[in-house]
């Protein structure tokens, strides 16, 4: 055993022993370096995984991704898979309050000279069509029986209403939709909230943001997903399930903390998979997430409707790449010591990085994996990556979901208040549009780590390889 219970187990990987704290039932492997396991260790993210240990019906090792950094339940990129039946329990706190947050990424057919030509008035046009902040509300808010019908079949429902197209589907995780959907399990409270908020954006570190191809990486893979030209345009979405998702979760948590069917308590409270409490948590958070892929759905049409009126029909019909969620459970098969098994993947803050040849990957994406979509900071790079040989057996198929906080919101804040933080990032080319000023000082470069050290740890571990750098030309925040 290495010092203070923890293991050293290559450059990029680190195992916390059983004895690291007391009632852990498994190991847990973080994926950092040296430095990244220090930063975590001072945060408390250790503790937390450690925690993560303790749940009841675990199976294989509780992981960390390479930004790990402190949550609620869950440090921020923590992956543990449960049993699907016996003894496995789902925990709220394992998947986060936005629900289903994920990132998508659209390819245009622009190149960056003719975008940066009319830079701001995309921006304006981008800023004015989604409607972004805390509050915002959709153009139109949806009847009760249109939302359920969002919540059974999630991007499908937008695409079925002319909001984009069938191969949107193909290019999202799960065909942008969970089958083990109950909508009936989603508060009135949940729905109230959701009914106003389809094709919003949100706030915090959420964003819509215009990029540019900066390098290429991997040519074979680029050149397959179209995007191995530099200086190509493209266009990143982040946003989740709203204050509907976020209903979802603080509803259950109150409810399992009360609940005789809970397998533990505090911010990890969890129920079995196959108790009553268990089955409604997991029926709603499905109903949650596909509220988020419609949501990125409804965004998309925005913005290719903005890009068809600026720039031509074809810039309309810009093609979704991928579409992947970092804060969902889900029930997928995994070989564990030569045998199969179904197990429900808690992925918190951590990403899908299935490899070439996952049978439950689109067949356009089976020669080379799936793509994985890791974004920045507003004023750095994000990168296209895609899931390495080996990963299901590193990590049940996940690797990181972005850059990483290392300044908390209000320390973020208290560091960078004065500073004119907009003219930092023209001075980058980087044209902002925000709905809070507070949220640019919350989310500057300065409160999160360096990406391209996450994507170093994520190559290095046998995790996910880089196959694109992009930068941002235009960031619009809530």
């Amino acid at each position: 055993m290495g010092v203070g219970g923890i293991s050293r187990l290559g450059d990029y990987s680190f195992r916390l022993e059983r004895g690291f704290l007391p009632g852990m039932r498994r190991t847990a492997r973080v994926f950092v370096t040296e430095v990244g396991l220090e930063a975590a260790r001072a945060d408390g993210s250790l503790e937390q995984l450690a925690r993560t240990a303790a749940l009841p019906g675990g199976v294989g090792e509780v992981l960390a991704m390479p930004d790990v950094h402190r949550g609620y339940g869950f440090p921020i990129g923590g992956v543990a898979a449960f049993a699907a039946d016996g003894d496995g329990v789902v925990s709220p706190g394992g998947v986060g309050y936005d629900i289903n947050c994920g990132v998508r990424l659209l390819v245009t057919p622009l190149g960056e000279d003719e975008v940066r030509a009319r830079i701001e008035e995309l921006a304006d046009a981008l800023f004015a069509a989604v409607p972004c902040g805390v509050g915002a509300g959709a153009r139109r808010a949806l009847s009760g029986r249109e939302l359920r019908k969002v919540l059974i079949r999630g991007a499908r429902w937008a695409v079925e209403h002319g909001l984009g197209f069938a191969g949107d589907l193909e290019a999202c995780e799960s065909g942008g939709a969970l089958e083990e959907v109950d909508p009936e399990a989603v508060s009135d409270r949940a729905r109230e909230r959701g009914r106003g908020q389809l094709g919003t954006l949100g706030s915090g570190n959420h964003f819509l943001e215009v990029q540019r191809v900066a390098e290429v990486l991997d040519e074979e893979v680029a050149g397959v997903w179209g995007v191995d030209e530099p200086g190509r345009v493209a266009v990143m979405i982040h946003c989740g399930s709203r204050g509907l998702g976020h209903q979802v979760c603080d509803d259950y948590l109150k409810r399992l903390r009360g609940s005789a069917e809970s397998a533990s308590s505090g911010e990890l409270v969890s129920a079995p998979v196959e108790s009553g409490a268990g089955r409604a948590y997991l029926g709603a958070m499905a109903a949650a997430a596909n509220y988020a892929w419609a949501n990125r759905q409804v965004i998309t049409a925005e913005v290719r409707r903005v890009l068809a009126e600026l720039f031509g029909r074809a810039a309309g019909a810009s093609p979704l790449l991928y579409d992947v969620a970092h804060n969902i459970a889900k029930f997928e098969e995994h070989r564990l010591e030569g045998v199969t098994r179904r197990l429900l993947v808690h992925r918190k803050g951590a990403t899908r990085a299935f490899p070439a040849g996952h049978p439950e990957l689109a067949s356009r994406f089976r020669e080379h994996g799936q793509p994985v979509i890791l974004p920045g900071d507003m004023g750095t790079a994000s990168y296209l990556m895609v899931g390495e040989p080996g990963v299901l057996e590193l990590s049940f198929g996940s690797t990181g979901h972005g850059a990483g906080r290392v300044l908390s919101r209000r320390a973020a804040v208290k560091r960078l208040r004065g500073r004119d933080v907009r003219a930092e990032l023209a001075e980058r080319g980087v044209s902002v549009r925000w709905e809070g000023r507070r949220t640019l000082y919350e989310e500057h470069p300065e409160a999160y780590k360096d990406i391209d050290e996450v994507v170093a740890v994520c190559r290095g571990a046998g995790l996910a390889r880089p196959v694109v750098r992009l930068e941002p030309l235009a960031v619009i925040k809530g």
